[in-house]
């Protein structure tokens, strides 16, 4: 026991060090950064779109949540959060924040009190203002953002209700959700370890009395008859059923993802350690199934927008791997090895084919370059470690309106016994830039840097 608890406080010394370290190099290293204290931890931050434009920032949507402990309502959060543009801040304020205190450049907007904490949420491409959230419940809830009413998160209030209700599962259906890029479809998997496929479109039924229901319905809008909160049961809203239910995992479904170009095709990974494809026109069993594609269960999984030949995977094994869907029964095309615990989300980048980052329950949040993957200063592709949290990175995710801009979320209960912390952050483009590039918009500011160093 003695030893545990040495061990413990040794760890929470490194943890530290390593953020004041971290903290220390702020000003060369970012070129916009905006921490936010959260009071409850959320286990999940998605962007929403872009509502305003301005000279020196843009205002855009933010998804959160509030993971409670019983004493006041979960919640589901739209925030609007002022992005400053590429360099406007100034390097000292962007390292002068209290850990303690809520960003000025973010602002609720919205609270939705959630039936049951918020495990994942996801926007549909298609309209951003509608989310589908996942909670302990076989259910995926969809909300329409926009037309929600405002709440207060006060014990007592009954919770808000769904727009829409997707059902289908047998078992509760906690993380693993995605929608499709290309058509408004939802995608989903649980602890029945079943894969299930629906879409809104078939909610058009319920909008036969709108004579804009087609058009809204094929731009994944949906119509309600209440939203209020004046009968705010969830079982009182509509639902559909699914369009099919896969199966051919044998353990929990922990994560799934579309393929960029079809909404037909898609992955899965789950607790069997397996990397399912599926191919719906085709059946409800694995088009191509990968037995052991990692050394334990596997948590995450992505598929690149740009080349849809690359898959990411992540594992408790610490690992990423990525795999080439021509061959995927090869095994990995790459191993990346930079997480000393387990990675609990991948994703591309958009803006770029060859980048991803990963996170992990180590606090680290990795940025990857599998094209520099062999280069003599840089073996295996890990070009930028964001060691801004303190505990388990659970979820971030890349803004498509503003490149390279980052929101990620910690859980941060096991090292300040509650809360979170929420970042939004940009690196500094030198980190990323070809090498020539980088001179080049340094010598544009070389008399300015200079008068500065004298």
């Amino acid at each position: 026991m003695k030893m545990e608890v040495e061990n413990t406080k040794q760890q929470e010394r490194s943890v530290e060090e390593r953020y004041t370290q971290w903290k220390s190099l702020v000003p060369v290293l970012y070129d916009w950064l905006a921490n936010h204290n959260l009071v409850w931890p959320s286990l999940s931050c998605r962007w929403g779109p872009v509502i305003e434009q301005a000279t020196y920032k843009n205002r855009q949507r933010l998804y959160l949540s509030e993971q409670t402990d019983g004493t006041v309502p979960n919640t589901l959060v739209i925030a609007n959060c002022e992005i400053v543009k590429p360099r406007v801040a100034a390097a000292e304020h962007i390292s002068q924040f209290n850990e303690e205190s809520r960003s000025p450049f973010v602002k609720k907007f919205k609270t939705i009190l959630h039936p049951g904490e918020v495990n994942r949420i996801r926007e549909l491409p298609q309209n951003s203002n509608i989310v589908a959230t996942h909670t302990d419940s076989p259910d995926v809830l969809i909300w329409d953002i926009e037309s929600q009413p405002n709440r207060q998160a006060t014990l007592g209030n009954p919770v808000s209700r769904p727009d829409l209700i997707l059902t289908g599962h047998k078992d509760n259906a906690e993380f693993a959700l995605a929608m499709s890029p290309t058509e408004p479809f939802v995608l989903s998997g649980g602890k029945d370890r079943f894969v299930i496929l629906w879409s809104i479109q078939d909610h058009i039924s319920t909008l036969a009395t709108d004579p804009g229901s087609a058009k809204s319905s094929k731009a994944g809008g949906i119509k309600t008859s209440k939203g209020d909160g004046s009968d705010d049961s969830p079982s009182s809203s509509p639902s559909i059923q699914a369009r099919g239910t896969f199966q051919g995992h044998e353990n929990t479904v922990e994560d799934v993802q579309f393929c960029p170009s079809s909404a037909q095709e898609f992955c899965s990974v789950g607790d069997d350690s397996c990397l399912i494809l599926w191919d719906a026109r085709s059946g409800f069993t694995p088009a191509v199934k990968v037995e052991k594609a990692h050394d334990a269960d596997l948590h995450c999984v992505d598929w690149n927008p740009h080349d849809v030949n690359l898959i990411l995977t992540g594992s408790a094994d610490n690992s990423v791997r990525m795999f080439d869907r021509r061959n995927l029964t090869s095994g990995p095309v790459h191993i990346f090895a930079g997480h000393s615990e387990a990675v609990l989300c991948v994703q591309w980048s958009p803006d770029s084919s060859s980048v991803f980052g990963s996170s992990a329950e180590d606090g680290i949040l990795n940025m990857w370059d599998h094209k520099l993957i062999g280069q003599q200063d840089n073996p295996n592709g890990l070009f930028f470690r964001h060691a801004g949290h303190r505990d388990k990175v659970v979820d971030f995710h890349f803004n498509s309106s503003d490149p390279w801009t980052i929101v990620s979320v910690s859980d941060d209960c096991e090292s300040t016994n509650g809360g979170g912390t929420l970042q939004i952050w940009r690196m500094l483009d030198l980190l990323y830039k070809p090498e020539d590039e980088a001179l080049a918009d340094l010598e544009k500011y070389k008399s300015h840097l200079l008068s500065c160093s004298t």
